[in-house]
């Protein structure tokens, strides 16, 4: 009886530590961090309403709705980062990979912004007023 009731303490307080460490390792195995390069181009920025489509959005005649933003290898922001500024409210300087999307940057390298991985290409951002921004690798054209 003493025995029983001893072992069921020990798997009570093993099994939560087990958990702990097991689960933290699988959490850890299925998030990958990439490296910038993969990041590096021109990205497409849509800012659009919460229940607005992004494709009928790119359609309209709203250029100030469209930013085409160039990530650089460096993990500065080149051509667009004033338009994507004027939306986030803060000059973005800067990007960097994480695990789960993708975090711009401003002045002093902390970021200001995050956008999350919808799939590979698309990431989104919702803003403080509840705008959408989504960010996907813009199409390359072949000369």
């Amino acid at each position: 009886m003493t025995y029983s009731a001893f072992a069921r303490k020990t798997v009570a307080w093993l099994m939560p530590a087990l958990v702990m460490i097991f689960g933290e390792a699988t959490m850890a195995s299925s998030l990958r961090l990439e490296e910038p390069s993969v990041f590096a181009g021109h990205w497409q920025a849509t800012l659009n309403a919460r229940n607005e489509v992004a494709d009928t959005q790119a359609h309209q005649d709203k250029p100030s709705n469209i930013c085409i933003i160039d990530l650089q290898v460096n993990k500065t922001l080149g051509e667009g980062a004033d338009c994507l500024g004027a939306w986030l409210e803060e000059t973005p300087i800067g990007w960097f990979p994480d695990p789960d999307g993708i975090s711009i940057t401003g002045k002093e390298g902390s970021r200001i912004q995050f956008f999350s991985r919808q799939r590979d290409g698309l990431y989104l951002t919702t803003l403080k007023s509840g705008l959408e921004i989504t960010l996907e690798r813009a199409a390359t054209s072949s000369q």
